[in-house]
């Protein structure tokens, strides 16, 4: 059986167009993530997430979302359950380290239940970045913390308690966005930092944390290790950064591809990206003619990352099966000072 192709796509809606559909049925993505825009109330939801694996005749092909807590949840309210900032639950652990880590766990469990209910099945939480001085607004309090053991316990504790209810974790953006003064989004971040302070510093939660399944890229230069090329597209972050010095050997997906940090047309940055060592590219515009020219330019999934996709789904627990609303309940008392 021939292996899906190295890219997860987003669609442009709640519904799947013809056009869409038929393109995704001939490209045979290894995914999807959803945003939003898709995903209007629980019911539309659930059955574009159907219509999803059914045009790739794949019922375990992998739906993903962002659905951290605070300023990035794809779901919320009143639909879904509001939810806090890392840097929320880290100032609850500051105060009390057994509720800010029970809280953070909690938190990964609802998220879990939430998305079971849905047909989602890969969470990108938690962030590990560091929460520094000049970390750009678009992380912010997205981060938990600037001490990485902190962040650390805390997005091991979110990812334990995704993993609780069937959900896999994404652990991004590694190797590093913490030093980030600017908005990938927008424009391409420059990180000057020496390699010994990186590996100490901002490497040390990813690496704390790299038996975990599923990793995102950086669209970040660091320029200690390769001053040209961000992280995305750069072999030695790549090969050096995240799976030597992390020794990270999980599935690692690239940060969204049209965001302005990388240059070029959207299927030059998917062919670079899996040229330096990512295993899957998101593309998440949800424009099916850009979606077209990057099916065009990439192929199935390599040996490797086949391998390692294998191995993530292998670590997928049957979910608890606890109700979205009664942790919602847990965790609202918790972060109301409760035990």
């Amino acid at each position: 059986m021939t292996a899906p192709r190295a890219v997860v796509f987003s669609v442009s809606g709640p519904e799947l167009t013809a056009s869409e559909r038929d393109f995704l049925r001939d490209a045979d993505p290894l995914g999807f993530i959803l945003f939003a825009r898709n995903c209007p109330d629980p019911a539309a939801t659930r059955a574009l997430t159907g219509e999803l694996r059914a045009a790739v005749g794949r019922e375990d092909a992998p739906v993903l979302i962002d659905q951290e807590g605070g300023r990035v949840m794809r779901l919320r309210p009143p639909d879904w359950h509001d939810a806090p900032a890392a840097r929320d639950i880290a100032d609850l652990y500051g105060a009390d380290p057994d509720v800010g880590q029970a809280a953070a766990e909690t938190l990964g469990r609802m998220f879990g239940a939430e998305l079971a209910e849905l047909g989602i099945d890969v969470d990108c939480a938690p962030v590990l970045d560091l929460r520094l001085p000049n970390t750009t607004e678009a992380l912010g309090d997205r981060a938990y913390a600037d001490d990485p053991a902190v962040v650390a316990t805390l997005g091991g504790a979110m990812a334990r308690g995704l993993m609780r209810e069937g959900c896999l974790p994404v652990i991004k953006h590694m190797p590093g966005h913490g030093r980030s003064p600017v908005d990938s989004h927008k424009q391409l971040p420059r990180v000057t930092e020496t390699l010994e302070k990186l590996q100490e510093t901002d490497f040390a939660p990813f690496r704390a944390l790299n038996h975990l399944p599923l990793g995102m890229s950086a669209h970040v230069v660091y320029e200690a290790i390769d001053p040209d090329r961000p992280g995305t597209v750069s072999p030695a972050v790549i090969s050096r950064a995240i799976r030597e010095d992390i020794d990270f050997d999980g599935f690692l997906f690239t940060d969204d591809i049209v965001m302005q940090a990388l240059s070029g047309t959207p299927a030059e940055r998917a062919q670079a990206a899996l040229s330096a060592g990512c295993d899957a590219v998101l593309h998440c515009s949800g424009d099916l003619d850009e979606m077209i020219s990057v099916a065009k330019a990439i192929q199935a999934l390599s040996h490797s990352a086949e391998a390692r996709w294998t191995r993530a789904r292998a670590a997928r627990h049957k979910p608890e099966g606890e109700s979205p609303a009664s942790l919602a309940a847990e965790l609202t008392n918790l972060l109301q000072g409760g035990h």
